[in-house]
């Protein structure tokens, strides 16, 4: 992985600091007086904070782990600048998010996807009011007050954050259960496949007929009416875990049989 290496943008990342919880009280006594150099020993003793997180972005590319580094010091000076004290929190639970947030924009305008500028500033203005707001109201805002807030559109917000989204896969696991994953496309429901196109085909309603009543069920709502694995479990009373695992136990045998 290219986190491994030692040295990232300079860093000697086997060397890195790490600050107890003591010695971040005092540092910040002198930040809070002024003390620049205070500012950069605190900053040098939460490298390794900026470190673990953008691993879960940096994948198997060095240049990118150096720049996913430099962003991620970046998400770190802004917490350390707006981090109130008087916030029962530690600094790394405040932090994580900023530095998250940095690297997740940075990713947004590097994505394959291209996206205009003016898109991406309407986006980042709202992005920045939404965080304000989340403070001064103590709750997430809803796209209105977003929208009233940078005086724009609320469509204008809405297209902008759509289009800088990052792009999930349909299978991006969502969950899991002992050996039973469930991924993104398990909660999508089935609008097109209706059942008068379905029993058409003679053939896939006899391998149909083969299935238990339990597996018959799951596949009848599942595909004939369009509903999702939870819809689906609520409906005949049982975890959605199990619905997955019976829906692909019942694709496999009629599959099987349809060879």
């Amino acid at each position: 992985m290219a986190l491994n290496k030692v040295v990232i943008c300079g860093v000697n990342t086997s060397k890195l600091p790490l600050l107890s919880e003591e010695e971040k009280e005092a540092l910040f006594d002198r930040i809070d007086k002024g003390d620049k150099e205070a500012r950069e020993e605190f900053i040098k003793g939460n490298l390794r904070l900026v470190l673990s997180v953008i691993q879960r972005f940096a994948g198997n590319n060095a240049e990118n782990a150096d720049d996913l580094f430099q962003v991620g010091c970046i998400g770190l000076i802004k917490a350390i600048d707006n981090f109130d004290r008087n916030m029962d929190v530690k600094f790394s639970t405040y932090a994580v998010p900023m530095i998250i947030g940095e690297c997740r924009r940075y990713m947004r305008d590097n994505n394959a996807i291209r996206v205009s500028r003016s898109l991406r500033d309407i986006a980042y203005k709202a992005i920045y009011a939404k965080d304000l707001l989340t403070k001064k109201l103590d709750r997430e805002p809803t796209i209105k007050e977003i929208a009233d807030e940078v005086d724009m559109p609320e469509e204008d917000i809405i297209n902008a954050l759509d289009a800088i989204a990052t792009p999930m896969s349909l299978f991006e696991p969502v969950y899991q259960e002992g050996q039973d994953v469930l991924y993104l496309m398990d909660q999508i429901s089935d609008k097109k496949n209706r059942e008068e196109n379905w029993v058409e085909n003679m053939a896939l309603k006899d391998a149909m007929d083969r299935l238990d009543d339990r597996e018959y069920n799951i596949i009848k709502l599942r595909f004939f009416e369009g509903k999702t694995q939870t819809e689906v479990a609520d409906e005949i009373s049982i975890s959605q875990a199990q619905v997955s695992r019976l829906e692909k136990s019942a694709i496999k045998s009629m599959r099987n049989y349809l060879r």
